[in-house]
């Protein structure tokens, strides 16, 4: 089984501090994103989105976080994605709402578009607007996971024990750490997060935020 990843992305950094905590071996090789590796001939073949995380276990390819934790999770017997019914349908919608609602938002809307070049817009004006609205449909949604979901005195996102939804939000929310965002007027995600981090293998598999933020340092950015 290989994973193909790179050490800065949002969404390979949960599956791999994922496989760092259940001890699984997967093999694990890097793609130079930075480079351009994954629009390479080679790589399309892995994954023809052009984008990581990819996995490939015995010709079996899946191309999408979410279903890589999961079939992860499943395969190893893992006590982060429960077997009753209820509880796996309550991580499946956390899964699903991370990965639409909150990423769109939070990620592609607000930090992305400040730090990546392909979703900046060239008109000033409208590129101002555009982060304004990131940061507002951010706002709506970072209500939603604080109050809602870590609300009245929540540990995890899923429920009472850390599940695979942790694992892909806190690569999500934790790429607004790049920018500065340090989760001020949501305490409740910031002790969340400070969960994750507190973890073994939290520096190991999302060290690479700090090089994202120190690349990108300097401007005066939006954050929350």
């Amino acid at each position: 089984m290989k994973l193909y990843q790179h050490p800065m992305s949002t969404t390979c950094r949960p599956i791999i501090m994922f496989i760092a905590d259940e001890g699984l071996d997967v093999e694990q090789q890097v793609v130079d994103i930075l480079a351009g590796e994954q629009y390479g001939d080679a790589y399309k073949l892995v994954n023809p989105s052009c984008l990581v995380p990819a996995l490939d276990d015995d010709d079996f390819p899946l191309i999408e976080s979410s279903a890589i934790l999961k079939y992860l999770a499943e395969k190893s017997g893992s006590k982060a994605y429960p077997k009753d019914i209820r509880a796996r349908t309550r991580v499946n919608e956390r899964l699903d709402w991370v990965n639409t609602n909150f990423y769109r938002s939070f990620g592609y809307g607000l930090v992305y578009t400040q730090i990546l070049d392909p979703y900046k817009l060239t008109d000033a004006a409208a590129h101002k607007a555009q982060v304004l609205m990131g940061l507002s449909q951010a706002q709506r949604f970072l209500a939603v996971m604080n109050d809602h979901m870590l609300g009245n005195g929540a540990t995890w996102l899923a429920g009472d024990d850390i599940t695979i939804a942790d694992y892909l939000a806190s690569g999500i929310v934790s790429v607004g750490e790049v920018i500065g965002c340090t989760f001020k007027d949501y305490p409740n995600i910031a002790n969340w997060l400070a969960r994750m981090k507190a973890r073994p293998n939290w520096q190991a598999a999302n060290g690479a935020i700090q090089q994202w933020a120190e690349f990108v340092k300097g401007p005066t950015y939006v954050t929350v």
